[in-house]
C-alpha cells in the first residue's frame, strides 16, 4: 500500500492543489484532489487484467473548474434540492443560495464542491481531508467543520467517511457526486451496464426535481431495480418521471436500517467484465444518469461527455428533507457529530 502526494496545479487566486494517490497491493488505485477533495481518478483491471478509469471526469483543473457536472466533488452542505432555497429550524426560516434557475437550491450552492480542502496522510492507505463553513455561507446556519476521510484497501473497497460537528443547530448532507462507467469513458453509454438496486421505493418528483412528499413503491414501475436490469431498458418509457428528468435522476430509499452499514447497488458490466458494489450507512440514493450531458464538455483522454457517459449513486438524505417531515431527519445539533459511511467496491 502507497500514498503519493504531488503537486497539480494552480488555482487562479495562486493557491495550489495536490493530488494524492493511494494505490493497493492488488493494483487498484485512487487519485484525489484538494479542489472539492474531489475522487479524479479510481482505476481497476477489466476481466484481463487491463487497468482502466472507471470515472468520467477531466484530466485538468482547466477541466474541473469549468465544469457544472461536480464530478467526483464532495457536495454540501445540503447534497441534492432545497424546495425554493428555504427551510425552517425552531421557528427560523433560512433562506440558502438559490442556484438551480434562480429558484433551487442545488448542492448547497456549490460551496464545499468549490473549495479548496486542507488534507494529510493518516495512513499508508489513507488520505483525510478537512474544510471549515462558516456561520451563514449560502445562507446554511452554524459553524460547520467536516472531514473526510478516503480509505482503499486490499479488498478493493474505497471507504469514505464522513464526520462533521456544528455550533448551532443545522441540516446537513454530504455526498460524493462520482460519475461511473465500468467500460472507461472510451468504452461508450452505460445504458447496458446492469444495475440493481437494494430499494423497495423511489420519492417521486414534480417538474423541478422537487420531492412531492410522496414514498411510492418501485414495484410495477420503471423504477424496479430490485432484480438487475439494463440501466437502459426502461429509460426511454412514457412516464412522466422519467420524461420530465430524461431520463433517471431520482433518489431511492434503501432497504434495510438506516444508520447501518447495507447494501445499496450492484452494477455490472458484460463487455469490461468489471462489476461495482456500493453500500452505506444513509437512508437514500440518488441514481443519476448523465440525462444532461450534452458532448459540450470535453473529458478525459479528449472525449466529449455525451448523454449516459456515466450513472452517479450519490448517497444521501433524501432531496428536500428538511420540507418533509416524513422524511428521515439531517438536523445535526451543537454537541452531536455527524458520522456516516460509503463504500465503494470494485
Amino acid at each position: 500500500m502507497s500514498v503519493i502526494k504531488t503537486f497539480y496545479d494552480t488555482m487562479p487566486d495562486g493557491r495550489e492543489v495536490y493530488q494524492y494517490k493511494i494505490e493497493n497491493n492488488n493494483g487498484v488505485f485512487v487519485e484525489l484532489l484538494t479542489r472539492g477533495a474531489t475522487l479524479a481518478s479510481f482505476v481497476c483491471p477489466d476481466r484481463d487484467g487491463v487497468l482502466g478509469d472507471i470515472l468520467v471526469g477531466f484530466d485538468t483543473l482547466q477541466g474541473h473548474l469549468a465544469t457544472t457536472t461536480y464530478a467526483g466533488e464532495i457536495i454540501g452542505q445540503y447534497a441534492n434540492r432545497i424546495c425554493d432555497g428555504k427551510f425552517t429550524l425552531d421557528g427560523t426560516q433560512y433562506q440558502v443560495t438559490q442556484n438551480e434557475n434562480g429558484v433551487t437550491c442545488l448542492h448547497g450552492g456549490g460551496e464545499y464542491n468549490s473549495a479548496l480542502w486542507q488534507a494529510i496522510i493518516t495512513d499508508d492507505n489513507a488520505v483525510e481531508f478537512s474544510y471549515h463553513s462558516p456561520d451563514g455561507a449560502e445562507g446554511f446556519p452554524g459553524n460547520v467543520d467536516i472531514t473526510v476521510l478516503y480509505v482503499l484497501n486490499d479488498h478493493n473497497e474505497l471507504e469514505i467517511h464522513y464526520t462533521a460537528t456544528t455550533d448551532k443547530k443545522t441540516i446537513v448532507n454530504f455526498t460524493n457526486h462520482a460519475y461511473f462507467n465500468l467500460g472507461t469513458m472510451a468504452g461508450g453509454d452505460v445504458l447496458d451496464h446492469e444495475l440493481q438496486l437494494f430499494c423497495d421505493a423511489f420519492t417521486p418528483t414534480d417538474e423541478r426535481s422537487i420531492p412531492t412528499g410522496e414514498i411510492r413503491p418501485v414495484a410495477g414501475t420503471a423504477f424496479d431495480f430490485r432484480t438487475a436490469k439494463k440501466i437502459g431498458r426502461d429509460i426511454g418509457l412514457d412516464d412522466v418521471q422519467l420524461v420530465q428528468c430524461r431520463g433517471y435522476d431520482h433518489n431511492f430509499c434503501v432497504s434495510g436500517e438506516s444508520g447501518k452499514l447495507r447494501p445499496v447497488a450492484k452494477v455490472s458490466d458484460e463487455k469490461s467484465g468489471r462489476k461495482l458494489e456500493v453500500f452505506s450507512d444513509l437512508p437514500g440514493v440518488q441514481l443519476y444518469t448523465g440525462n444532461f450531458l450534452d458532448g459540450s464538455e470535453t473529458g478525459k483522454g479528449g472525449i466529449p461527455l455525451q448523454k449516459h457517459a456515466g450513472f452517479c449513486l450519490e448517497t444521501q438524505y433524501y432531496p428536500d428533507t428538511p420540507n418533509q417531515p416524513d422524511f428521515p431527519s439531517c438536523v445535526l445539533e451543537p454537541g452531536k457529530t455527524f458520522k456516516s459511511l460509503t463504500i465503494f467496491k470494485v
